[in-house]
This record gives C-alpha cells, structure tokens and sequence, in this order.
C-alpha cells in the first residue's frame, strides 16, 4: 500500500491555508488528499478554518461563533478571498478523485449540532471517496457515531495511546492521527504535520496509511523517488 500524502490545510506553502484557491491549485496539480477544518458560525453556516478565532488569518478579530457568516464574510484572507463555507469548498470538490479529510475543530469550543450538520451536507455531495472524519474531541467523534456508524472516524492526539486495541474498539475507530508513528497498532495511521524529509522517509518505510503536509508536492516528490529507487 503506498503512503497517501494529504494537503493539510491545502498548500500553505504556496497560498493561504484553508482557501478556496489553495485547495483548487492543490486538485488541479494532483493532490491525492485533502486535510481542512470546520467550525460553525453563530447563525449554525459550517465554515472551513483552523483557528476558533479569525485573528490569525484574516483582516478581522474575534470568535468565528460569535458572529453569523453575513458578518463575518465581511472579512478577507490573506489573498482577499472570504472566510470559505463548507458548502464552497464540497461544490470545489465534488465529483473528484481525491481523498478528503474532514477535522471537527470541537476540542476548545463544542458547537451545537456540528455533527449532524456536517454529515448532512456530505451525504448530500457526489464525492468518489468515504469522507475520512477525525477529531481531537472524543465527544464529537462519539455523537457522530451515533448519528452514522457506517463512516470512517479517526481520532487525533499529539501523544500515544494507552491500552490502543481497547479504546479503538471502545470508540468505535477506522484509523489514529498521530503525531508520531506507533508501530504495535493493528489500525490505519496518518501522521501530522509531516515536513521534514528524513522524518517522511522513515514514516514511507514505516508503511504509515498516509501523512499530512504542507507541501504535498515536494512530499510526493520526496515519496515517488524513494518508491523508484528502492524497486
């Protein structure tokens, strides 16, 4: 199986994170998968963005759910672009060959709703791949369980996991998102945030499920050499 390498957050390298144009450069040069984030505004629109606050990458300040999108599209990324909906970046990416990668940023604020919100508008776009779900909040990942059990959730942690095979049985899990490859675990590993070439190497003979970077490019780059010179 061949390591699958995601955008994470699109290409920040090259344009801002989580933008539309971001995303439509990385579909169009080939990317494999995509990684973003989405939180709810104040009036319940799912918006695609890292930060619960807007302060960081856009011209505003504040708490996305403090206000309502109307407000809030008022303010610009970098590039100029508005805070992108879900609903933008499914119709950039429906009917694509791509593998997506939908965080819940649920693990500071808990939004209401998030979940059958957002598994509502995926059922509802033409995508060619199951949507891989992950999280830092368990919570969120067990209320959405709840709501669809078919989907693919994975949980995020910047540490290891005690007693693995358990809580991976316990909470219903497809897949870990770690930030360091545990070899004993008997379960899909994506490892973020990968940039570093020997670090990606070691994990591309680790066999890991796949890594998030935010240079998709130059990561395939460094895997496809690595794949020709070892056959």
């Amino acid at each position: 199986m061949k390591t699958m390498i995601f955008g994470h957050r699109g290409i920040p390298v090259k344009f801002p994170e989580n933008s539309l144009a971001g995303f439509e450069y990385a579909i169009d040069n080939g990317v494999e998968g995509l990684e973003f984030d989405v939180h709810l505004t104040r009036d319940l629109v799912p918006v695609v963005m890292h930060d619960e606050r807007i302060d960081r990458t856009t011209d505003g300040q504040g708490l996305l759910f403090n206000d309502s999108y109307a407000t809030l599209s008022q303010y610009h990324l970098s590039n100029g672009e508005q805070i992108p909906r879900l609903a933008d970046f499914l119709s950039l990416v429906a009917n694509k060959d791509l593998q997506l990668n939908l965080e819940f940023k649920t693990d500071l604020i808990h939004y209401p709703g998030i979940e059958k919100r957002v598994l509502r508008m995926i059922a509802a776009t033409s995508l060619v791949h199951p949507v891989i779900f992950s999280s830092f909040d368990l919570a969120t990942l067990e209320r959405a369980n709840k709501i669809d059990a078919s989907q693919n959730y994975c949980y995020l942690s910047d540490h290891l996991i005690d007693q693995p095979l358990n809580f991976i049985r316990r909470e219903h899990l497809r897949g870990l998102h770690l930030s360091r490859f545990d070899p004993a675990l008997p379960i899909a590993e994506r490892i973020w945030t990968v940039n570093d070439d020997e670090r990606l190497k070691a994990l591309l003979v680790d066999n890991v499920a796949g890594v998030f970077t935010d240079d998709f490019e130059h990561a395939m780059a460094v895997r496809d050499a690595q794949v020709k010179l070892i056959s």
